[in-house]
């Protein structure tokens, strides 16, 4: 029973954290995330589930092995009376090795939070979308008295920035966990499909009056 647990607990290690002689490994993605922009004008980008919510789950797991021996009584004990009887749990739970992969597991997560938070913040260069408003740049930009030239290339800029969101990874491995993009990239081209209208309806106004 002593045997079968520690071989449960460390396997669920070396799948979360890889293994302790092997510092290159390339762990395979054991769990997916989504992220996410808030579209609420702070451009926020947030992980669904969360990384609290992705450790929760991993500190269930683990107590969910230790606490199944629980249910069974230690094999020594046939002449006692059956409430008086100890499960394995009171020895195993006791072991210091088992100890140990329990700690490391409840904070498995947590040596990934900075490369995560680094991550997240690279989206950080699209800030102008959200932070700026579209008109107010327009207004700017007319101001130079721009021909429809120049009205084309920045509608082309538009467009350069949507190739640069649509060649991002669709999955970024950090660790045990896989960051699907395909959320946030959706996010991304909506505000810069909205940028792109505000100066396409200005290009099409001022062809429409120079045909007049």
């Amino acid at each position: 029973m002593l045997h079968a647990t520690k071989y449960s607990l460390n396997q669920m290690k070396e799948r979360i954290c890889g293994r302790r002689n092997a510092p290159k490994q390339v762990l395979k993605p054991f769990f997916e995330v989504d992220v996410h922009l808030n579209l609420d004008g702070t451009g926020e980008c947030t992980l669904k589930p969360s990384l609290e919510d992705v450790q929760s789950a991993i500190n269930r797991a683990a107590s969910h092995v230790l606490k199944s021996t629980k249910q069974v009584q230690n094999w020594n004990q046939k002449d006692q009376p059956e409430d008086e009887r100890e499960p394995f749990y009171d020895w195993i739970a006791k072991d210091k090795e088992i100890v140990k992969v329990i700690l490391l597991l409840t904070g498995s997560i947590q040596g990934t939070k900075n490369n995560v938070n680094k991550f997240l913040n690279s989206f950080g260069k699209y800030s102008w979308l959200w932070k700026r408003k579209s008109e107010d740049d327009l207004k700017n930009f007319s101001k130079k008295d721009p021909q429809l030239e120049d009205f084309e290339t920045k509608l082309q800029e538009f467009d350069g920035h949507i190739t640069n969101v649509n060649i991002i990874q669709q999955n970024h491995q950090i660790g045990a966990l896989s960051l699907k993009t395909d959320n946030v990239k959706t996010s991304l081209k909506t505000y810069i499909n909205s940028w792109k209208d505000t100066f396409s309806r200005e290009l099409h106004k001022k062809a429409k009056n120079l045909l007049e």
